[in-house]
């Protein structure tokens, strides 16, 4: 087998957690050529990676409207005779595209791994990856099927040097600081924005750190918001791109996060997180390193993967804010 193509498309955390699995892969064929299919919006965290040979934009909007642009690259595809592809993501949308390709063997996940049960009639292969049910560990036990035996989770990203994570020490006068990520794409996975400025506040008196506040899209005015709640404890990051991101959660004492992209780009490079769980399952998405911490509601939600919480308040809002703090200071313990 010389050539692999790996389908995983997005979102930002979904291509984090597919990272090891590239990695596997490229410790086990050195020379292959190892391609990943992925989302526009998220090639600038897959140039980080090391082992990848090309790194190839396709956005799912395409494939739902025929675009021109879907068939052009559906057509490079095919002209590159893959051996095998692989699809980690196990949507529907990603199996249709890993079929289209035409490679020798098309491999995803059996039917109770499946969000979409229908994805896996496009599959010639859908070996049991095994009874973990983090999605990384998933990943990686679709690996066997092509003789991959060293199965441990790493991630060979390169910490980019950040203009943006510069201007971010700048404001903050120091280079020990903590970060709070309060945004989420879903709204019943944030935490009220005044709870993560009073645990800033917190982390500043108890432990002498301030805190640098990040946003992406849409989300300033929610960090702003954090800030105000913090009584001067926290800073507003500067806009910032994913490579800027992953050099301000590499340097940083602690990230506080949900269940988001940021949190998944700190796991990924080291740092501890304590993670705000709501509606979806830590075991399955969440940090992956022991000394990581969580505090979840889960055990309270009866929306499970759902956007929008059908209850009065999102379980996420029945975190306390002293709970956190102590997770904080818990995690700068152990780390130092």
């Amino acid at each position: 087998m010389d050539k692999f193509l790996i389908v995983r498309l997005g979102s930002l955390g979904d291509v984090v957690h597919g990272i090891p699995a590239a990695a596997a892969l490229r410790r086990r064929y050195r020379r292959a050529q190892i391609d990943w299919l992925v989302d526009p919006r998220y090639t600038e965290l897959l140039d980080l990676v090391e082992g990848l040979d090309r790194r190839i934009p396709f956005d799912p909007r395409d494939l739902r409207c025929a675009s021109a642009a879907a068939w052009r690259t559906l057509g490079t595809l095919r002209r590159a005779r893959y051996d095998v592809v692989l699809d980690l993501q196990g949507l529907l949308k990603s199996a249709v595209l890993s079929r289209l390709v035409g490679a020798g063997r098309t491999i995803g996940f059996p039917r109770r791994h499946l969000r979409e049960p229908m994805a896996r009639f496009l599959y010639s292969e859908t070996p049991d990856p095994g009874a973990d049910r983090h999605v990384i560990h998933r990943g990686l036990g679709l690996l066997r099927a092509v003789g991959v035996d060293d199965l441990s989770v790493r991630f060979p990203v390169a910490v980019p040097r950040s203009a943006a994570a510069a201007a971010a020490v700048e404001r903050l006068g120091s280079r020990e600081y903590a970060v709070i990520n309060p945004g989420a794409a879903w709204p019943n996975k944030r935490w009220p924005p005044d709870r993560f400025g009073a645990v800033a506040a917190a982390v500043g008196a108890e432990f002498g750190l301030r805190s640098l506040v990040l946003w992406g899209p849409g989300e300033q005015a929610l960090a702003e918001t954090v800030v105000a709640a913090s009584g001067g404890a926290a800073t507003l990051a500067p806009e910032t791109r994913i490579a800027d991101l992953v050099a301000i959660a590499r340097d940083a004492r602690v990230m506080v996060s949900g269940d988001t992209g940021p949190l998944h780009v700190a796991g990924a490079v080291g740092t501890p997180v304590v993670a705000l769980f709501g509606p979806t399952f830590a075991e399955r998405n969440g940090p992956w390193s022991p000394g990581d911490l969580v505090i979840s509601r889960t055990d309270r939600c009866c929306c499970f993967y759902e956007r929008r919480c059908r209850q009065r308040a999102p379980c996420i809002t029945d975190i306390a804010v002293p709970e956190v703090v102590d997770a904080v200071g818990r995690s700068l313990g152990a780390h130092g």
